[in-house]
C-alpha cells in the first residue's frame, strides 16, 4: 500500500513540475506582445500596454532599472517579482544548433 501511495505521489510531483515549468518560460520585455506580457504574474492588461507603449515610442529595454524607471506604476521590486515569473530583458535568442559533424558526413554519403 505504501508503495502504490509512493508511486501515486512521484506522479503527481512529476506532473506539478512539467506543468508548472510550462508556465515559467521566459518572456523578453522588449520582444513581447501583450498577450505573452500578461502571462507573466505580476503583470496585468494596463501594465503590458504600458511596456508596449513604452518601448515603442523610446526603443528597446537595456536593463531592470530602465524598465522600473521608464513604465508607469512599475517600481524596481515589481520588476524584480516579474523578472522571478519569467520576464527577461534582452534576451539574446539562442544560436541555431549545429548538426554533429558525423551527421552532416552521414548526409553527404547518403546522397550519392
Amino acid at each position: 500500500m505504501f508503495k502504490a501511495l509512493f508511486k501515486r505521489g512521484c506522479l503527481a510531483a512529476a506532473i506539478w513540475m512539467a506543468l508548472t515549468g510550462a508556465a515559467m518560460a521566459a518572456v523578453d520585455v522588449n520582444t513581447a506582445d501583450a498577450t505573452a506580457l500578461t502571462s507573466v504574474k505580476g503583470i496585468g492588461p494596463a501594465t503590458a500596454k504600458n511596456i508596449i507603449d513604452e518601448r515603442t515610442k523610446h526603443g528597446p529595454y537595456k536593463s531592470a532599472a530602465d524598465l522600473a524607471e521608464r513604465v508607469s506604476g512599475v517600481g524596481a521590486k515589481s520588476v524584480a517579482r516579474m523578472q522571478e515569473g519569467g520576464l527577461t530583458i534582452g534576451a539574446k535568442a539562442a544560436p541555431a544548433a549545429a548538426a554533429p559533424a558525423g551527421a552532416a558526413a552521414a548526409q553527404r554519403s547518403a546522397k550519392r
